[in-house]
């Protein structure tokens, strides 16, 4: 009995790496009795007669996984979102940052399209960049056109796992491309009409770049908070994390009660507002949604 990683699930089939080797696999029919599905990324056991005659037996425990994209036991997340074009949306970021803190993933975020940025929308995405580092959160500055700070990205993946994740039409399959030259992923252009670009990555699949696995995944514009609970989402803002040992209340939920540190930091403008705007609408977001049976 072998073991590998999956690094391709396409029509049923996984292709499983093992020893330098790709084994064309299908899953066992005791998955869907334990509810189980093989995802990429999962270490598995399996057993093949040949390259394309493969069954897998079993899934190893994994640290984490993603549901959109599927995908398991991933280091970080390179979350791509342009500048322009479409325009940067610190909402949506917010939402890619919650889902990957709460999942215990270290995000990366990558700005694309810096060559695109003109004098007049120059400085708010600045602000936005110095927000977002001042967080904490590592922000580079990228441009597939020139390639400024393409090679920045590289040593971040030596040796991880990484997903690359952001809103359709950001330029992450042309950033791929321009890790990997030769790569030849397809891309698609932005759609004037919708705002937004085109699907063009159907299928999750690990591409080696860079000393490590990347993900490149299905373009998405939505994310819900269907497994995160009221009392993890601030443990998801990691500026309400550095503060909250200073609030009056144990376990404050940095909305209504008295002496928040939090709420102290946001009036003296040390956290932005529409951070804190998004971390109020997402609360209420989490308490709407239906109950889980």
């Amino acid at each position: 009995m072998a073991e590998g990683k999956i690094i391709k699930a396409l029509s049923g089939f996984y292709y499983v790496l093992s020893d330098g080797q790709v084994y064309q696999c299908r899953g066992r029919g005791v998955f869907r009795k334990r509810k189980v599905t093989p995802l990429v990324g999962d270490y598995v056991s399996f057993q093949a007669e040949n390259e394309q005659e493969g069954y897998i037996l079993d899934v190893f425990e994994r640290k984490n996984e993603l549901v959109r994209p599927p995908i398991a036991n991933i280091d970080q997340a390179i979350l791509v979102f342009s500048a322009v074009e479409p325009d940067f949306s610190p909402g949506l970021l917010d939402r890619f940052l919650v889902l990957i803190e709460a999942k215990n993933i270290r995000p990366i975020i990558v700005v694309s399209k810096m060559d695109l940025v003109d004098d007049e929308t120059k400085p708010r995405i600045e602000q936005y960049i110095r927000d977002y580092r001042q967080v904490g959160y590592d922000v580079l500055e990228v441009s597939v056109k020139t390639r400024a700070g393409v090679d920045v990205l590289l040593p971040y993946l030596e040796g991880k796992v990484s997903v690359f994740a952001g809103q359709s039409g950001v330029g992450k399959s042309s950033l791929l491309n321009a890790l990997r030259p030769g790569l030849q992923l397809k891309t698609g252009d932005i759609s004037h009409h919708l705002g937004r670009g085109k699907h063009t990555t159907r299928h999750v699949e690990f591409i080696e770049i860079g000393g490590g696995f990347v993900a490149d995944t299905p373009g998405f514009s939505a994310l819900e908070f269907d497994e995160i609970e009221l009392e993890q989402l601030p443990l998801c803002f990691p500026e309400f994390v550095a503060r909250s040992a200073d609030c009056k209340f144990r376990g404050c939920t940095h909305t209504a009660e008295p002496k928040c540190a939090v709420k102290e930091a946001l009036a003296s403008g040390d956290i932005p507002s529409y951070r804190y705007e998004h971390y109020v609408s997402f609360i209420e977001e989490i308490k709407e949604r239906k109950p889980r049976y």
